[in-house]
Protein backbone atom coordinates (compact mmCIF):
# COMPACT_ATOMS: atom_id res chain seq x y z
CA UNK A 1 0.00 0.00 0.00
CA UNK A 2 1.31 3.22 -0.93
CA UNK A 3 1.90 5.81 2.27
CA UNK A 4 -1.14 8.21 2.29
CA UNK A 5 -1.91 10.95 4.60
CA UNK A 6 -4.34 9.98 7.16
CA UNK A 7 -7.62 11.37 7.16
CA UNK A 8 -9.14 13.17 9.43
CA UNK A 9 -12.75 12.10 11.06
CA UNK A 10 -14.63 14.66 9.77
CA UNK A 11 -13.44 13.36 6.13
CA UNK A 12 -13.90 9.74 7.10
CA UNK A 13 -17.32 10.89 8.23
CA UNK A 14 -18.40 12.61 4.76
CA UNK A 15 -17.18 9.89 2.77
CA UNK A 16 -19.42 7.19 5.08
CA UNK A 17 -22.41 9.24 4.86
CA UNK A 18 -21.97 9.17 1.04
CA UNK A 19 -21.97 5.46 1.18
CA UNK A 20 -25.51 5.59 3.34
CA UNK A 21 -27.14 7.70 1.36
CA UNK A 22 -29.01 5.84 -0.97
CA UNK A 23 -30.31 3.78 3.00
CA UNK A 24 -31.15 7.35 3.80
CA UNK A 25 -35.24 6.10 4.54
CA UNK A 26 -34.18 3.28 6.71
CA UNK A 27 -31.92 5.15 8.39
CA UNK A 28 -34.60 7.90 9.18
CA UNK A 29 -36.70 5.22 10.41
CA UNK A 30 -33.94 3.33 12.44
CA UNK A 31 -33.33 6.79 14.20
CA UNK A 32 -37.15 7.98 14.81
CA UNK A 33 -37.12 4.06 16.41
CA UNK A 34 -33.92 5.11 18.74
CA UNK A 35 -35.37 8.03 19.66
CA UNK A 36 -38.34 6.28 20.99
CA UNK A 37 -36.57 4.65 23.60
CA UNK A 38 -35.72 8.23 25.35
CA UNK A 39 -39.69 8.76 26.40
CA UNK A 40 -39.94 4.82 27.30
CA UNK A 41 -37.48 5.42 29.32
CA UNK A 42 -38.91 8.56 31.01
CA UNK A 43 -42.22 6.37 31.35
CA UNK A 44 -40.71 3.32 33.19
CA UNK A 45 -40.25 4.86 37.02
CA UNK A 46 -43.86 6.54 36.55
CA UNK A 47 -45.51 3.60 37.92
CA UNK A 48 -43.38 3.21 40.71
CA UNK A 49 -43.52 6.68 41.69
CA UNK A 50 -47.30 5.96 41.45
CA UNK A 51 -47.36 2.78 44.30
CA UNK A 52 -45.05 4.93 46.57
CA UNK A 53 -46.53 8.17 46.15
CA UNK A 54 -50.87 7.65 45.46
CA UNK A 55 -51.01 3.99 46.67
CA UNK A 56 -48.60 3.30 49.79
CA UNK A 57 -49.08 7.22 50.51
CA UNK A 58 -51.40 10.02 49.82
CA UNK A 59 -49.95 12.47 47.00
CA UNK A 60 -52.31 12.48 44.02
CA UNK A 61 -52.01 11.45 40.91
CA UNK A 62 -49.69 13.37 38.73
CA UNK A 63 -52.09 16.43 36.96
CA UNK A 64 -51.68 14.99 33.05
CA UNK A 65 -52.52 11.58 34.55
CA UNK A 66 -55.81 12.89 36.41
CA UNK A 67 -57.07 14.42 33.32
CA UNK A 68 -56.43 11.38 30.95
CA UNK A 69 -58.04 8.50 33.90
CA UNK A 70 -61.24 7.63 33.96
CA UNK A 71 -62.56 8.29 37.90
CA UNK A 72 -63.07 4.28 37.70
CA UNK A 73 -59.19 3.99 37.87
CA UNK A 74 -58.36 7.03 40.51
CA UNK A 75 -61.26 6.12 42.77
CA UNK A 76 -59.53 3.74 45.37
CA UNK A 77 -55.71 3.07 45.79
CA UNK A 78 -56.35 -0.70 45.06
CA UNK A 79 -58.09 0.58 41.24
CA UNK A 80 -54.73 2.64 41.28
CA UNK A 81 -52.38 -0.02 42.39
CA UNK A 82 -54.30 -2.10 39.31
CA UNK A 83 -53.47 0.96 36.67
CA UNK A 84 -50.04 1.43 38.07
CA UNK A 85 -49.79 -2.58 37.34
CA UNK A 86 -50.86 -2.69 34.08
CA UNK A 87 -48.52 0.14 33.14
CA UNK A 88 -45.77 -1.90 33.72
CA UNK A 89 -46.66 -4.67 31.84
CA UNK A 90 -47.15 -1.98 28.88
CA UNK A 91 -44.61 -0.02 28.63
CA UNK A 92 -43.23 -3.24 28.67
CA UNK A 93 -44.44 -4.64 25.65
CA UNK A 94 -44.18 -1.64 23.34
CA UNK A 95 -40.50 -1.28 24.46
CA UNK A 96 -40.19 -4.73 23.48
CA UNK A 97 -41.70 -4.47 20.26
CA UNK A 98 -39.80 -1.19 19.48
CA UNK A 99 -36.58 -3.66 20.28
CA UNK A 100 -37.50 -6.12 17.51
CA UNK A 101 -38.20 -3.66 14.98
CA UNK A 102 -34.92 -1.95 16.32
CA UNK A 103 -33.05 -4.73 15.54
CA UNK A 104 -34.35 -6.32 12.37
CA UNK A 105 -34.01 -2.87 10.30
CA UNK A 106 -30.84 -2.03 11.98
CA UNK A 107 -29.28 -6.00 10.60
CA UNK A 108 -30.80 -4.91 7.51
CA UNK A 109 -29.14 -1.52 6.93
CA UNK A 110 -25.79 -3.12 7.94
CA UNK A 111 -25.99 -5.97 5.84
CA UNK A 112 -27.27 -3.98 2.78
CA UNK A 113 -24.11 -1.87 3.57
CA UNK A 114 -21.74 -4.05 3.97
CA UNK A 115 -22.73 -5.90 0.67
CA UNK A 116 -22.69 -2.62 -1.28
CA UNK A 117 -18.79 -1.74 0.02
CA UNK A 118 -17.47 -5.50 -0.28
CA UNK A 119 -18.59 -4.83 -3.98
CA UNK A 120 -16.83 -1.83 -4.29
CA UNK A 121 -14.12 -2.86 -2.79
CA UNK A 122 -13.12 -5.90 -4.39
CA UNK A 123 -14.35 -4.25 -8.02
CA UNK A 124 -11.55 -1.89 -7.57
CA UNK A 125 -9.23 -4.43 -6.18
CA UNK A 126 -9.61 -6.36 -9.46
CA UNK A 127 -8.63 -3.29 -11.31
CA UNK A 128 -5.37 -2.69 -9.49
CA UNK A 129 -2.27 -3.87 -11.64
CA UNK A 130 -0.19 -6.99 -10.95
CA UNK A 131 2.22 -5.00 -9.85
CA UNK A 132 0.04 -3.27 -7.06
CA UNK A 133 -0.25 -7.01 -5.63
CA UNK A 134 2.96 -8.29 -6.36
CA UNK A 135 3.92 -5.75 -3.58
CA UNK A 136 1.18 -5.39 -1.53
CA UNK A 137 0.63 -9.44 -1.41
CA UNK A 138 -3.10 -10.05 -1.67
CA UNK A 139 -3.46 -11.34 1.86
CA UNK A 140 -3.40 -7.58 3.26
CA UNK A 141 -5.89 -7.22 0.43
CA UNK A 142 -8.45 -9.84 1.24
CA UNK A 143 -8.50 -8.44 4.76
CA UNK A 144 -9.14 -5.38 3.85
CA UNK A 145 -12.51 -6.41 2.01
CA UNK A 146 -13.61 -9.16 3.98
CA UNK A 147 -12.60 -8.13 7.82
CA UNK A 148 -12.28 -4.32 7.38
CA UNK A 149 -15.03 -3.50 5.24
CA UNK A 150 -17.50 -5.30 8.15
CA UNK A 151 -16.59 -1.26 10.31
CA UNK A 152 -18.86 0.62 7.68
CA UNK A 153 -21.98 -1.13 9.00
CA UNK A 154 -20.71 -0.96 12.99
CA UNK A 155 -19.83 2.97 12.22
CA UNK A 156 -23.03 3.77 10.87
CA UNK A 157 -25.87 1.79 12.37
CA UNK A 158 -24.18 0.32 15.72
CA UNK A 159 -22.20 3.63 16.71
CA UNK A 160 -23.79 6.84 14.98
CA UNK A 161 -27.80 5.82 15.67
CA UNK A 162 -27.17 4.48 19.18
CA UNK A 163 -25.09 8.09 19.59
CA UNK A 164 -27.81 10.17 18.12
CA UNK A 165 -30.48 8.12 20.73
CA UNK A 166 -28.49 8.21 23.65
CA UNK A 167 -28.32 12.56 23.16
CA UNK A 168 -31.66 12.65 23.05
CA UNK A 169 -32.30 10.22 26.51
CA UNK A 170 -29.50 12.54 27.70
CA UNK A 171 -31.38 15.90 27.01
CA UNK A 172 -34.56 14.10 28.38
CA UNK A 173 -33.36 12.97 31.41
CA UNK A 174 -31.80 16.24 32.27
CA UNK A 175 -35.28 18.41 31.06
CA UNK A 176 -37.40 16.30 33.74
CA UNK A 177 -35.13 16.10 36.02
CA UNK A 178 -34.71 19.76 36.40
CA UNK A 179 -38.66 19.66 36.13
CA UNK A 180 -38.55 17.77 39.42
CA UNK A 181 -35.20 19.04 41.42
CA UNK A 182 -32.89 21.03 39.46
CA UNK A 183 -30.25 21.51 42.21
CA UNK A 184 -29.93 17.26 42.01
CA UNK A 185 -29.85 18.09 38.20
CA UNK A 186 -26.54 20.76 38.49
CA UNK A 187 -25.08 17.94 40.72
CA UNK A 188 -25.95 15.25 38.28
CA UNK A 189 -24.43 17.33 35.34
CA UNK A 190 -20.80 17.67 37.02
CA UNK A 191 -19.19 14.48 35.74
CA UNK A 192 -19.71 15.53 31.61
CA UNK A 193 -16.73 17.86 32.00
CA UNK A 194 -14.46 14.61 33.49
CA UNK A 195 -15.82 12.19 31.18
CA UNK A 196 -15.35 14.18 28.23
CA UNK A 197 -11.79 14.74 29.27
CA UNK A 198 -11.13 10.76 30.28
CA UNK A 199 -12.49 10.06 26.40
CA UNK A 200 -10.56 12.74 25.11
CA UNK A 201 -7.24 11.34 26.64
CA UNK A 202 -8.09 7.91 25.58
CA UNK A 203 -9.02 8.48 22.04
CA UNK A 204 -5.67 9.52 20.20
CA UNK A 205 -4.05 6.60 21.76
CA UNK A 206 -7.11 4.14 20.90
CA UNK A 207 -6.90 4.86 17.63
CA UNK A 208 -2.98 4.33 17.17
CA UNK A 209 -3.45 0.87 18.71
CA UNK A 210 -5.85 -0.02 16.87
CA UNK A 211 -4.27 0.69 13.44
CA UNK A 212 -1.51 -1.74 14.75
CA UNK A 213 -3.54 -4.45 15.54
CA UNK A 214 -5.38 -4.29 12.05
CA UNK A 215 -1.74 -4.58 10.87
CA UNK A 216 -0.62 -7.53 12.62
CA UNK A 217 -4.09 -9.76 11.87
CA UNK A 218 -3.42 -8.92 8.22
CA UNK A 219 0.21 -10.08 8.66
CA UNK A 220 -0.82 -13.03 9.70
CA UNK A 221 -3.66 -14.19 7.34
CA UNK A 222 -0.83 -13.20 4.86
CA UNK A 223 1.24 -16.01 6.56
CA UNK A 224 -1.78 -18.61 6.18
CA UNK A 225 -2.47 -17.67 2.51
CA UNK A 226 1.32 -17.69 1.50
CA UNK A 227 1.67 -20.95 3.38
CA UNK A 228 -1.35 -23.23 2.19
CA UNK A 229 -0.59 -21.30 -1.22
CA UNK A 230 2.82 -22.92 -1.89
CA UNK A 231 1.85 -26.16 0.43
CA UNK A 232 3.63 -28.50 -2.46
CA UNK A 233 7.10 -26.32 -1.85
CA UNK A 234 6.42 -26.62 1.83
CA UNK A 235 5.89 -30.00 1.80
CA UNK A 236 8.49 -30.93 -0.57
CA UNK A 237 11.02 -29.27 1.70
CA UNK A 238 9.98 -30.09 4.80
CA UNK A 239 9.12 -26.68 6.18
CA UNK A 240 6.31 -27.51 8.34
CA UNK A 241 7.70 -26.34 11.22
CA UNK A 242 9.84 -23.30 10.20
CA UNK A 243 6.28 -21.81 8.94
CA UNK A 244 4.37 -22.96 12.59
CA UNK A 245 7.42 -21.03 14.03
CA UNK A 246 6.59 -17.76 11.49
CA UNK A 247 2.17 -18.30 12.14
CA UNK A 248 3.28 -17.83 15.92
CA UNK A 249 5.63 -15.77 16.27
CA UNK A 250 2.75 -13.60 13.91
CA UNK A 251 -0.17 -14.27 15.88
CA UNK A 252 1.60 -13.58 19.20
CA UNK A 253 2.53 -9.96 18.28
CA UNK A 254 -0.92 -9.50 17.04
CA UNK A 255 -2.71 -11.15 20.35
CA UNK A 256 -0.18 -8.77 22.22
CA UNK A 257 -1.87 -5.70 20.45
CA UNK A 258 -5.24 -7.08 21.09
CA UNK A 259 -4.21 -7.01 24.83
CA UNK A 260 -3.01 -3.61 24.62
CA UNK A 261 -5.87 -2.72 23.59
CA UNK A 262 -8.13 -4.10 25.74
CA UNK A 263 -5.89 -2.86 28.52
CA UNK A 264 -6.69 0.76 27.28
CA UNK A 265 -10.39 0.49 26.63
CA UNK A 266 -10.75 -1.17 29.63
CA UNK A 267 -8.67 1.57 31.96
CA UNK A 268 -10.99 4.29 29.86
CA UNK A 269 -14.35 2.07 30.87
CA UNK A 270 -12.69 2.19 34.70
CA UNK A 271 -12.33 5.63 34.47
CA UNK A 272 -15.94 6.26 32.92
CA UNK A 273 -17.59 3.56 35.69
CA UNK A 274 -16.04 5.50 38.43
CA UNK A 275 -16.85 8.54 37.48
CA UNK A 276 -20.46 7.89 36.92
CA UNK A 277 -20.81 5.95 40.74
CA UNK A 278 -19.00 8.96 42.41
CA UNK A 279 -21.78 11.33 40.60
CA UNK A 280 -24.58 8.71 41.77
CA UNK A 281 -23.35 9.21 45.29
CA UNK A 282 -23.63 12.89 45.16
CA UNK A 283 -27.05 12.79 44.32
CA UNK A 284 -28.27 10.39 46.79
CA UNK A 285 -26.60 12.23 49.33
CA UNK A 286 -27.80 15.57 48.47
CA UNK A 287 -31.40 13.52 47.12
CA UNK A 288 -31.78 11.92 50.28
CA UNK A 289 -31.34 15.73 52.19
CA UNK A 290 -33.54 17.18 50.64
CA UNK A 291 -36.28 14.33 51.25
CA UNK A 292 -35.55 14.93 55.31
CA UNK A 293 -35.86 19.23 54.57
CA UNK A 294 -39.30 18.07 52.73
CA UNK A 295 -38.28 19.72 49.69
CA UNK A 296 -38.65 16.31 48.09
CA UNK A 297 -41.21 12.83 48.72
CA UNK A 298 -39.98 9.79 48.34
CA UNK A 299 -41.30 9.01 45.10
CA UNK A 300 -40.22 12.00 43.44
CA UNK A 301 -36.59 10.75 44.58
CA UNK A 302 -36.90 7.37 43.32
CA UNK A 303 -37.57 8.57 40.35
CA UNK A 304 -35.06 11.22 40.23
CA UNK A 305 -32.65 8.70 41.49
CA UNK A 306 -34.04 6.11 38.42
CA UNK A 307 -33.80 8.98 35.86
CA UNK A 308 -30.43 9.29 36.48
CA UNK A 309 -29.41 6.38 36.52
CA UNK A 310 -30.70 5.99 32.64
CA UNK A 311 -29.01 9.22 32.81
CA UNK A 312 -25.82 7.53 32.92
CA UNK A 313 -26.10 4.81 31.02
CA UNK A 314 -26.64 6.61 27.95
CA UNK A 315 -23.52 8.67 29.01
CA UNK A 316 -21.29 5.72 29.64
CA UNK A 317 -22.66 4.46 26.20
CA UNK A 318 -21.13 8.03 24.52
CA UNK A 319 -18.00 7.58 26.55
CA UNK A 320 -17.68 4.15 25.60
CA UNK A 321 -18.27 4.53 22.04
CA UNK A 322 -16.05 7.38 21.10
CA UNK A 323 -13.70 4.82 22.34
CA UNK A 324 -14.46 2.03 20.95
CA UNK A 325 -15.05 3.64 17.77
CA UNK A 326 -11.23 3.92 16.84
CA UNK A 327 -11.01 0.53 15.94
CA UNK A 328 -13.74 0.97 13.98
CA UNK A 329 -12.52 4.25 12.23
CA UNK A 330 -9.06 2.20 11.91
CA UNK A 331 -10.89 -0.76 9.66
CA UNK A 332 -12.38 1.93 7.53
CA UNK A 333 -9.23 4.03 7.16
CA UNK A 334 -7.88 0.83 5.78
CA UNK A 335 -10.66 0.08 3.46
CA UNK A 336 -11.01 3.13 2.72
CA UNK A 337 -7.22 3.65 1.17
CA UNK A 338 -7.62 0.69 -1.12
CA UNK A 339 -10.57 2.40 -2.86
CA UNK A 340 -8.33 5.36 -3.28
CA UNK A 341 -5.50 3.51 -4.67
CA UNK A 342 -5.22 4.66 -8.25
CA UNK A 343 -4.51 2.23 -10.96
CA UNK A 344 -1.17 2.25 -12.20
CA UNK A 345 -2.60 1.93 -16.11
CA UNK A 346 -5.87 3.83 -16.13
CA UNK A 347 -7.71 3.73 -19.12
CA UNK A 348 -7.55 6.47 -21.66
CA UNK A 349 -10.69 7.89 -22.79
CA UNK A 350 -10.19 7.58 -26.34
CA UNK A 351 -9.29 3.62 -25.90
CA UNK A 352 -10.74 1.15 -28.97
CA UNK A 353 -12.01 -1.98 -27.90
CA UNK A 354 -9.63 -5.36 -28.85
CA UNK A 355 -10.86 -6.84 -31.93
CA UNK A 356 -10.64 -10.85 -31.73
CA UNK A 357 -6.82 -11.81 -30.85
CA UNK A 358 -4.81 -13.65 -33.19
CA UNK A 359 -2.50 -15.10 -30.86
CA UNK A 360 1.19 -12.76 -31.83
CA UNK A 361 2.94 -10.89 -29.69
CA UNK A 362 5.17 -8.35 -30.12
CA UNK A 363 7.55 -6.32 -27.97
CA UNK A 364 8.43 -3.17 -28.95
CA UNK A 365 11.57 -1.65 -26.74
CA UNK A 366 9.71 -2.25 -23.52
CA UNK A 367 11.01 -1.37 -20.33
CA UNK A 368 9.36 -1.87 -16.96
CA UNK A 369 9.98 -1.39 -13.24
CA UNK A 370 8.08 -2.45 -10.11
CA UNK A 371 9.65 0.55 -8.74
CA UNK A 372 10.53 3.85 -9.89
CA UNK A 373 14.00 4.31 -11.49
CA UNK A 374 14.69 0.59 -10.90
CA UNK A 375 13.70 -1.22 -14.38
CA UNK A 376 13.77 -4.91 -14.19
CA UNK A 377 13.75 -5.10 -18.18
CA UNK A 378 15.32 -3.14 -20.27
CA UNK A 379 14.68 -2.28 -23.98
CA UNK A 380 13.01 -5.22 -24.54
CA UNK A 381 11.94 -5.94 -28.23
CA UNK A 382 11.27 -9.42 -29.72
CA UNK A 383 8.28 -10.97 -31.74
CA UNK A 384 6.50 -14.45 -31.08
CA UNK A 385 4.30 -15.14 -34.09
CA UNK A 386 0.39 -17.33 -33.60
CA UNK A 387 1.36 -20.87 -33.06
CA UNK A 388 5.04 -20.95 -32.17
CA UNK A 389 6.91 -22.26 -29.04
CA UNK A 390 8.90 -19.44 -27.63
CA UNK A 391 11.85 -20.19 -24.66
CA UNK A 392 13.43 -17.56 -22.62
CA UNK A 393 16.25 -17.75 -20.66
CA UNK A 394 18.43 -16.13 -18.40
CA UNK A 395 20.05 -15.74 -14.76
CA UNK A 396 18.03 -15.66 -11.72
CA UNK A 397 16.31 -12.30 -11.45
CA UNK A 398 16.86 -11.59 -15.11
CA UNK A 399 12.98 -10.86 -15.31
CA UNK A 400 12.12 -14.17 -16.88
CA UNK A 401 8.64 -14.15 -14.40
CA UNK A 402 7.82 -10.43 -15.01
CA UNK A 403 8.02 -11.13 -18.63
CA UNK A 404 5.84 -14.19 -18.79
CA UNK A 405 3.56 -11.94 -16.01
Amino acid sequence: MRPATTPSDFALARRLAAHARPYWRHLTLLALLGLFAAPMALLNPIPLKIAVDSVLGSQPLPGFLQALLPEALTGSKSSILLFAVGLVVLISLISRLRDLLYNVLKTYIREKLLLDFRGQLFDRAQRLSLSYHDTTGTADTVYRIQRDSAAIGQLVVGSAIPFLSSVAMVVGMIYVSMRIDWQLAIVALVVIPVLYLVTNAMKRRTRTQSRQVKQLESRVQAVVQETLGALLAVKTFGQEERENRRFARKAKDGARARVGLAWTEGTAGLMIGLTTAVGMALVLYVGVSHVTAGVLTLGQLLVVVAYLGQFYDPLRTISRKIAAVQLDLASVERAMALLDEPPDAPERPDARSVERAQGSVAFRDVTFAYEPNHPVLHDLAFEAPAGTRVAIMGATGAGKSTLVS
